[in-house]
Formats: C-alpha cells, structure tokens, sequence
C-alpha cells in the first residue's frame, strides 16, 4: 500500500493543547503515515531575529545573554507543551532530556557567531532548522506516549539531499528517492523535520521561507505516495482572501497549475514550489481543516493534474504586496541586444530572482519581491549598462491576479478576462500601474498602488462573482 504524507504547519502548532489535534489526526488515519511538520508558530522568525542580534552584536556580553535567554525561553516552551501533552514521568524526563541535547547544539551555533563575528551561510541555515528539528522530536514522542508507533526521521539520516544551494535549495531527486524510499519504508509513522535537506557533503541547506511544503511534496514525489495531505487551519482554497472579501466561495478543485500561480500571487495555503515535485508524478495535493474534526479526513480542496475550464473561468482572485518594479530606462532599451541578459546575469550573481520581465522601446520592467529591490537597484545601478539612463525602483505596489484555467483563451466565455479584469479595477477607481496577461495559461494580473490592493481585489472578484 502506498502511504500517505501528512504535512503540519506552524498554523497548527501554535500552543501546547494543538499537539491533542494533531494527534487526533494520525490516529483518523489509521494507517502508517509519513509526516512532515515545521517549527510551532513564530519560531523560525524569532530564530531569524536571534541570528541578525548575535551578528550585531557579536563579541559583547550583552548580545551573548540574549542569545542565551532565547534558548532558555525555547526550553521552558518545550517544557511546557512536554507538560501538557505527556503524562508519563520518566518519559517526559527522557525527552526533555532529548530536546536540551539539540538546544546544546543551537547554544553552540550562536556563541560560534560571536566568536567569529560573522554568520556562514551553512551555520545560518543549521541554526534556522532547529525550529523544526525540536518540532518532529516532539511530535514523536507525543505519539509514542499515545501508543502510536513512531519514529523521528531527519533528513540526514534519510537521504534527502539537496543541490546545495544554501538558503533556497531544491530537492536532488536523483541523489534522494532511492536512499528516502527505503528509509521509509516500514509500517510506522515516521515524523520527518520540514524546512530543509542536507547537500552531498552532509551540511544543512533550507528549501526557502515557507519551505516545509516543498520538503513535504519532494518526500511524497521519492515515495510516490498516495497523496500528499496538508492540514491547514482555513477552509482550502478559496475565491479570495476572506479577509478582503465578504462571502468567498470554495474551490473544491484546482489543477498543479492553478495551484502554483495562486500561491505565487499571494495565496497563503501552499509554498508556490509546493507542486513543482508533484506535477508529472500525478500525486495529488489535498487541503484540509484541522479546526473542523467533524469532516473527518474529507478535504476542502483536491489539487492534481485535471484541466478543466469552468463556464465562469476565473476560480479565484489573489493578491500580495510581495512585490516591487525595478525600471530601466532609456530611449532604445526596448530595441537594444543584450540589455536584458547582462541584466539577469547580473541579478543572478547577486542572488536576485526575478519574479517578471514587462519591456518597451523606453523601459524595462523588472518585477522583484520587495525585500530585494534595493539589493537590485544598487547592483544595475553599478553596472553602468549600456544605453540605460536611469534607473529607478518603486516599491508603493502590490499585484492583483486573475487565476483559472482557459484566462489566456476565453473566446468562448464573452470579453477577454484580462480585459474585464483591468476594467473592473479602473472603473471602480483603483490606480492600475501596469498590466500583463499571456505569460501564463491559467493567469493574468496588473500591478496597482499599494494603497489601492483591497479596493481592487474586492472590484475584480465581484466581476467575476458577483458579490
């Protein structure tokens, strides 16, 4: 029988008494699983921050204690959820145990940074796994405290090796199915650290913010799995963020595709690489409510490979303020040879990903996340490329994207849904800076002032929902 990958993220790990759900979850299974859970919730921020602080302030006995009383407060966190979740004396001594062993190896990693005072890309990327690392051996010894059959996973120990690219690595699957699919392979419930893998030479690499999915899907795609299963605390997919929007609809389906661009346009259910290990692997992605245990374990929204172009198109509208332009301007930038590649060279050599490329004769437009245009704007700056007389940034934007399979051919369906999409958005008075639709089968989007992102949301989803 193939097995079931189960992913946990921070959203249901946020106090002690969520472990009594996700437990309750394994045993509705009733079935070995292989779970996948990321650090409870806020974790890997405050990591972050304890990172940036020891670097900082690397060498003073002030910065040194505030290391040290973060890793202080993570035992007494871990003592606490211990407390809750396992009544067992001399075991809950056995794990706190366990868990101090691997704060002793985060005490480590910090004091190294104030030694040194640098942080390498390997030590950063060791130190922000431990929220995960604590995370599944827990989880574990939950599990075996409950009379479930369980065992810890790392990924070192399985063979999920990477690329090696440090802080945003993808899965070597070559290197990995083999060694992941034996590892796997017994009739347990194994509970595997999210978040990262480790390169050829044994060093942790992260998989990217978010990127527990991404470790959870490439694990499901090494074991060809039944499905892939991720337990959130909202109900799927749906037409829009209900936060914005009254009354959203579910989607009770979508297609990988679809899937992708919606969480690369700012939808908060999936990492945008989520499907990327499971598209030709046919291994559907299902999305259920860890908050509505009366559904048992029937999901809100089935992802997998099935197109199909409803009567209305469009299935969901999205939006992120992730986003910012990078301009290059010039009177033949448009025309000239070359700008565009010395450009993504250039970017690339400084770790920039480039998340869109709009181009005329006077301009070209860049489109970056927001935490990297100033890293950008400094490096083309610097470059002096030919025939660019200035270059400018702008990062008072957010997208707004149309998602659904059959947006970049709807003849059949009336108007273009680009079309009447950016009409909606300016006839109800939000400020579109720029638009594009063509670049992807299943999406169109325009970017508007940020100011002006709920306005339009809200305009185009009542375009095309009614409400």
């Amino acid at each position: 029988m193939k097995k079931i990958v189960v992913k946990f993220g921070g959203s249901n790990l946020r106090q002690p008494q969520d472990i009594d759900r996700v437990v309750n979850v394994v045993q509705a299974y009733q079935r070995p699983l292989v779970l996948v859970v990321s650090a409870f919730y806020g974790i890997t921020n405050a990591l972050i921050d304890c990172v940036q602080a020891a670097k900082e302030g690397a060498g003073t006995k002030a910065a040194l204690a505030e290391s040290q009383n973060y890793t202080q407060t993570l035992r007494a966190l871990k003592r606490e959820i211990l407390e809750a979740n396992i009544s067992d004396v001399a075991h809950r001594d056995r794990t706190e145990k366990a868990l101090g062993e691997r704060l002793d190896q985060l005490d480590r990693y910090l004091t190294g940074i104030h030694c040194i005072g640098d942080v390498p890309t390997f030590v950063n990327d060791a130190i922000l796994s431990y929220g995960e690392r604590l995370s599944s051996l827990l989880l574990t010894e939950v599990l075996l405290s409950r009379g479930i059959a369980a065992r810890e996973a790392l990924p070192e120990d399985i063979g999920l090796v990477t690329d090696g690219v440090f802080g945003n690595s993808a899965c070597d699957f070559e290197a990995s199915t083999t060694p992941v699919s034996q590892a796997l392979a017994d009739d347990v419930v194994y509970v595997v650290p999210g978040f990262y893998g480790v390169d050829k030479n044994g060093k942790t690499t992260l998989f990217g913010r978010g990127g527990s999915d991404y470790s959870a899907a490439s694990i499901a795609a090494c074991i060809g799995a039944e499905s892939l299963d991720v337990w959130k605390d909202v109900d799927g997919f749906l037409s829009a963020d209900p936060g914005t929007v009254s009354a959203p609809r579910s989607i009770s389906q979508l297609n990988y595709l679809e899937a992708a661009e919606l969480s690369y346009f700012g939808a908060k259910i999936l990492h945008p690489r989520t499907v990327e290990p499971l598209f030709d692997r046919e291994i559907p992605i299902r999305i259920l409510n860890i908050t509505r245990p009366e559904r048992g374990l029937k999901p809100y929204t089935i992802i997998d490979g099935q197109r199909k172009v409803t009567s209305d198109v469009v299935k969901s509208v999205s939006s992120t303020e992730d986003v910012a332009i990078l301009k290059l301007h010039g009177p033949g930038v448009g025309f000239k040879s070359g700008i565009l590649a010395q450009v993504t060279n250039t970017l690339d050599q400084h770790g920039i990903n480039i998340k869109s490329v709009l181009t005329a004769q006077t301009a070209i437009n860049i489109l970056l996340a927001r935490d990297h245009l100033d890293a950008a704007y400094e490096a083309l700056s610097e470059h002096h490329l030919a025939g660019v007389v200035e270059v400018s940034r702008n990062d008072a934007v957010a997208i707004v994207a149309v998602v659904g399979d059959g947006v970049l051919d709807a003849s059949d369906v009336g108007s273009a849904i680009a079309s009447r999409a950016l009409s909606a958005a300016l006839a109800g008075g939000a400020r579109v800076t720029l638009a594009a639709a063509g670049a992807s089968e299943v999406a169109a989007y325009m970017l508007v002032q940020q100011e002006d992102r709920k306005l339009a949301l809200r305009l185009v989803h009542e375009e095309f929902f009614g409400q």
